[in-house]
């Protein structure tokens, strides 16, 4: 018999909606995990073989196949053991499979049955939202950071038979209801936190915090050992205003993918505090990894990323950061990493030429702007380029003030520049959403958005979002070729 039960596996901070396929039939027994599965994926047979036998339940002694879809997506981590569990239960007549398609599992599974809580819930939950996933069945300690996103029925139970008396008989449980409002985070946050009423004299190290905090700026603590500097700095996030709701969801989401949610509230309420040590290699900082996990400049989100005594000589160049000597100590204010460095010209749009060019006024001069680091489809290439085009007028209508990033002017007159609506950037939702592709050639002009780039036009592929919803996207610079349209230099 064939069961299908819906989970989800991450991909950077997103989630990606996984189908576990199980099929119990006849033949020699054993039991074999097909699509890519890791080596904790893999040794989920025999975890699950234990569980289903010490909870009670009958194992089958036949031949078990399970197929994790989409097939070319990686599967990692513990947390395919509960779908996998219900799947063979389901495909072997003990489970009742009315309602397996309505709900989205996760959870790790111990020998005893018991349920064990897995990273990554929080945006595994939005995304089930999004898709139209009635609710979400998850271990009891993921359920309150689950039930954070609105519109989504979360069920936290303790054992894998709890999950097997929910599916046969769903009246008897309800939702986790959570109160996550502002004022609800403002009161229960900076509770335990530092701040400067304890600091006698420092007159001016104080001051210089206030200003920080006030104006978002970085700052360098520079003095001999004993002075201070880390006391002072360990003092910022309790004069910092609280984390708003949306921040507070923006960070959650990124330390719930790192792992470090587990046996904590549904929230993180309080402005992270991130101190690598000095001799953290380069991807601890930024993040990455065969499977890429957030550095400690993503943790650092919304919050303090205090860096103490870094060598010298130092370079702030992206989301590179190494800086200060041996007595002297960096700290970055991050609300969001790498606006700081960056010089904006203010500007309003005038008219959208094609997917990747705007016409806009700077006062009394007018000029054609580029978006630089991407290319989006020519508008030749039908449907896309027509798409790309009428998206980025949506993003970007007439008459609408933005900012520009300047990079260069190219050979062609035309300014070539990131454009950033607010805290957005145009160029990175663009690509965010297949709407455009990233122009590696030229990536050296966004050495800050260079990661989020790749990043995000690595997400988009994997959803065949946009553009990249065809068999064989022609690339815009090899359509340009083909037609011997000359290559704008972006």
């Amino acid at each position: 018999m064939l069961a299908r039960v819906w989970s989800a596996s991450i991909v950077g901070i997103d989630a990606v909606k996984v189908g576990v396929e199980v099929d119990v039939s006849g033949g020699l027994p054993g039991t074999v995990i097909l699509g890519l599965p890791d080596s904790a994926v893999q040794e989920s047979k025999e975890r699950v073989k234990a569980t289903l036998k010490n909870a009670g339940f009958a194992f089958p002694m036949r031949k078990i196949v399970i197929n994790l879809t989409p097939a070319d997506l990686r599967k990692e981590g513990p947390a395919f053991d509960l779908p996998i569990s219900v799947g063979i239960l389901a495909a072997s007549e003990q489970v009742s499979a009315d309602l397996l398609g309505d709900y989205l599992f996760l959870g790790e599974v111990s020998l005893d049955g018991t349920l064990r809580p897995v990273a990554g819930v929080l945006p595994i939950a939005a995304t089930a939202q999004k898709m139209g996933i009635a609710g979400l069945v998850v271990p009891t300690d993921n359920a309150q950071e689950a039930a954070v996103v609105e519109g989504l029925a979360v069920y936290g139970c303790n054992t894998i038979a709890d999950v097997v008396d929910f599916l046969n008989n769903p009246g008897r449980y309800q939702p986790v209801r959570v109160d996550e409002n502002v004022e609800t985070l403002q009161t229960k946050s900076l509770h335990h936190l530092a701040d400067l009423q304890d600091v006698k004299g420092q007159a001016h190290g104080r001051r210089a915090l206030e200003i920080a905090a006030a104006g978002g700026h970085n700052l360098i603590f520079v003095g001999p050992p004993g002075s201070g500097k880390t006391m002072l700095a360990r003092r910022l996030p309790g004069i910092l205003p609280p984390l708003s709701f949306a921040e507070s969801l923006e960070v959650t989401r990124i330390h719930s993918v790192a792992g470090l949610l587990k046996n904590r509230g549904s929230l993180v309420r309080d402005r992270p505090f991130r101190s690598p040590h000095h001799s953290a290699s380069g991807p601890s900082l930024v993040g990455g990894g065969s499977f890429p996990r957030p550095g400690e400049i993503s943790l650092s989100h919304f919050g303090i990323l205090f860096m103490n005594k870094f060598t010298l000589p130092s370079l702030i160049m992206g989301k590179k950061i190494a800086f200060a000597s041996a007595v002297s100590a960096a700290l970055f204010l991050m609300p969001m990493p790498g606006f700081a460095q960056r010089q904006l010209i203010t500007g309003k749009i005038i008219n959208v030429g094609d997917g990747d060019t705007v016409r806009a006024q700077f006062g009394s001069q007018k000029a054609t702007i580029r978006l630089a680091c991407i290319d989006a489809p020519e508008l030749k290439q039908k449907p896309w380029g027509g798409r790309s085009r009428n998206r980025l007028k949506q993003l970007l209508p007439v008459g609408q003030p933005v900012k520009f990033s300047i990079k260069e002017k190219d050979r062609y007159g035309r300014f070539v520049a990131e454009i950033f609506l607010g805290n957005r950037n145009i160029n990175l939702v663009l690509v965010q959403e297949g709407e455009a592709v990233v122009y590696r050639q030229y990536l050296k002009n966004c050495p800050v958005s260079r990661d989020s780039l790749l990043s995000e036009e690595a997400i988009a592929k994997t959803k065949k979002l946009g553009f990249w919803n065809q068999l064989n996207p022609v690339m815009p610079w090899n359509f340009r070729q083909s037609k011997k349209v000359p290559t704008p230099t972006p």
